[in-house]
């Protein structure tokens, strides 16, 4: 577990699995996928699929749940770009607007890192998103993360096209920045 005031992010629990199962997957257009990835299709899923699915999210190192007050609000997670060379790549997702813009997805991705450097032996940790997500790239851009990449007009989302922007930060600009 690890804490920034009201905040907290910690593995997830059996207990947590109805709340994430209805912020993630209830809806079939729920407002916070306007700005995850849009251009892929959200799929939902009925709860007894998603609780089928427990081992995958119930104290798994790889995604733990985001608390404010006590109350799970959203989820951070990691993947394997490439595993054998440490290709880390992190996300985050805060379900609700009411979350939105109060710094507390900066928060979050500070514990997040910190994390990862402390319990991988990892020499860069990024994410990538799209140009239409200004507060994401903003949150990188405040945790002293570089673009590392802009793939030109690759999301169609509505209409028009974005740039995929990949962020990231090295373990030692980490220590200098903290």
């Amino acid at each position: 577990m690890y804490r920034d005031q009201n905040l907290v992010i910690r593995p997830i629990e059996e207990k947590d699995l109805q709340r994430i199962w209805a912020l993630e997957f209830k809806e079939q257009n729920p407002e916070w996928k306007k700005w995850n990835a849009p251009y892929y299709p959200h799929k939902t899923m009925s709860l007894d699929a998603f609780l089928a699915s427990r081992e995958q999210w119930v104290h798994h190192d790889r995604r733990f749940a985001i608390e404010i007050d006590g109350i799970v609000c959203g989820t951070v997670s990691y993947y394997w770009e490439h595993e054998p060379s440490k290709w880390l790549e992190m996300g985050i997702l805060f379900y609700e607007s009411g979350n939105w813009g109060q710094g507390l997805g900066t928060r979050t991705l500070k514990l997040w890192i910190n994390h990862l450097f402390q319990t991988m032996p990892l020499m860069r940790v990024g994410f990538t998103t799209w140009s239409g997500n200004e507060r994401m790239i903003r949150v990188g851009e405040k945790l002293g993360m570089q673009i590392e990449a802009r793939i030109r007009k690759v999301r169609y989302y509505e209409g028009q096209y974005y740039d995929s922007i990949r962020m990231g930060i090295l373990r030692e600009e980490w220590q200098q920045w903290r």
